[in-house]
């Protein structure tokens, strides 16, 4: 037991660490491949020499920080036949089909047409040139969309059934996986990399008037950056307002780990700031927080839409309590929900052993008992229920950093909008030109602030209800995990100081040549 408790950590831990650098890449791929297309359709439609320059400038970044991604990106689907093989099995007829399309179409495209994008000014036509480089953006985005429906599915398993002489769940409806989790969570991803690739021209124009250089491209680059951003920005605010209700609606307890309740009220006020309890526990009468300021009726509209609805928290779902118009209803409890998910696993053995000895009836009766008891299978595998609650401090700090930077960058956005149009003054704000500069990691910390949310608060489930961690994993010694996380962990890590001081050497040495018309 010790060992396979080891194993789990360290795969989960091995798979956060690729997951987490592999999210440095992706949405400024997602991001600067739409800003670069936009900034080459004004160059053909105006002939302006300074649009020209301006796309290829960005189009090279673009470009050195898709070449990195991609390493990791391959690693990290590798890791699911590795150390997930358990996982792989139980779903892989199900998840492996968008992974199989995102391979097929969106990853072909994006080679196919990214070749032309940077190798083809002067052997294809303007328009076909143009052509490719939106064809590389849409790729980069379908690339995203196949991977995050089956991120989705993950979170809410729909459209499939479990065939018990398999073993294993089949695909029974493939359009279901386009659930409004699927939806929501697509755009949130793709808009978000808006919002930090318009950050990161900022900052990096930025750098060019810091250093008294190319003043006309720089400011033309920011007003692009800071306009593009900004509608990303309120574009990710509002999928993520329709992914907090997709949440309230199939991950109660995400929700409830997100803000660290434990008795739900109606109305639900939200918690601004505050800091967890760690004594806490869902059964006993500690107080939820050290300290906290709160919204009034805040969670209630952010879950429900309503003023005064009832959302519970981790105490009343493990109690199978909610309140709906005013009516307390119960659920199924989650140690219920244990009972009834062991009941599943001793019907489906009692089903294999049945059908080993060719007794139809004893089939046909274990088959009705899992049936009824499946939507639990994944509870039997837990001894208590305090190993159903996700990490509560981690996932409420998280959500709470992602909220007060996406608040902080709304006024970011407008103040350099307003500075744009004010370029004497932006030309000797010192003061703003550093504030851009740091402001371009604390982007991408508010955007893996936001991948932590959605992953740890789902714990301890790889698959919803189904398949938790500790079932998911490969048999493999805990010393192969072990070596693999520290080698991968100095592989990423010098992948990512390479682009850095690529991406740092570039900027430099065109800040020397004259980028303005």
């Amino acid at each position: 037991m010790e060992n396979l408790t080891t194993v789990v950590d360290w795969s989960r831990l091995q798979f956060a660490l690729t997951a987490i650098y592999h999210w440095l890449f992706v949405p400024l791929t997602l991001g600067l491949s739409v800003l670069v297309a936009i900034m080459e359709t004004i160059w053909l439609r105006t002939k302006k020499e300074k649009w020209l320059k301006a796309t290829k400038f960005w189009m090279t970044l673009f470009g050195i920080n898709f070449a990195i991604g991609v390493a990791t990106g391959l690693i990290l689907e590798f890791e699911f036949g590795t150390n997930w093989s358990n996982y792989s099995w139980f779903v892989g007829d199900i998840f492996g089909a968008p992974l199989a399309i995102e391979g097929i179409l969106a990853f072909f495209m994006e080679a196919t047409f990214i070749a032309v994008m940077f190798f083809g000014w002067k052997k294809v036509s303007p328009g076909f040139h143009l052509a490719s480089t939106w064809l590389t953006a849409i790729g980069a985005s379908i690339s995203a969309l196949w991977i995050l429906v089956a991120n989705a599915w993950m979170q809410y398993p729909v459209g499939m059934e479990f065939d018990p002489d398999q073993m294993r769940n089949v695909m029974e409806n493939f359009w279901a996986l386009f659930s409004g989790i699927a939806v929501n969570k697509f755009f949130h991803a793709v808009f978000s990399g808006w919002a930090l690739a318009g950050v990161f021209v900022i900052g990096v124009s930025c750098y060019f008037l810091w250093k008294k250089r190319n003043r006309d491209f720089a400011i033309l680059s920011i007003r692009s950056g800071a306009w593009f951003g900004l509608i990303g920005l309120l574009l990710t605010m509002y999928t993520g307002d329709g992914s907090a209700v997709e949440v309230a609606r199939h991950q109660p307890m995400k929700l409830a780990a997100m803000e660290g309740l434990y008795h739900g009220n109606a109305p639900q006020s939200l918690t601004a700031v505050g800091i967890p309890n760690p004594e806490k526990r869902w059964n006993n009468d500690e107080p939820e927080y050290l300290f906290d300021i709160q919204l009034p009726y805040g969670l209630s509209i952010l879950a429900r839409h309503k003023l005064d609805a009832f959302v519970p928290g981790i105490t009343d779902i493990i109690e199978g309590r909610d309140v709906i118009d005013g009516d307390t209803v119960y659920t199924v409890s989650y140690a219920e929900r244990i009972e009834r998910g062991r009941a599943a696993q001793k019907a489906l053995a009692e089903y294999g052993a049945a059908r080993q000895a060719g007794d139809s009836v004893a089939m046909n009766t274990a088959l009705t008992a899992f049936r009824a008891d499946y939507p639990y299978f994944g509870y039997g595998y837990f001894n208590d229920v305090e190993e159903a609650i996700p990490p509560v401090g981690i996932t409420f700090v998280t959500f709470r950093i992602m909220v007060i930077l996406g608040s902080y960058f709304i006024l970011f956005y407008l103040l350099t909008i307003l500075l744009t149009y004010k370029p004497d003054i932006l030309d000797r704000a010192r003061w703003f030109q550093l504030l851009a500069m740091v402001s371009v990691p604390l982007m991408w910390v508010c955007s893996e602030s936001g991948w932590a949310v959605a992953e740890m608060g789902r714990q301890p489930w790889t698959i919803q209800d189904l398949l938790p961690t500790c079932a998911a994993i490969s048999d493999i010694p805990a010393s192969s995990v072990v070596v693999t996380f520290w080698l991968f962990a100095a592989v990423f890590t010098i992948l990512l100081v390479a682009e850095v001081t690529i991406m740092v050497k570039y900027v430099e040495k065109e800040s020397q040549k004259n980028l303005n018309a």
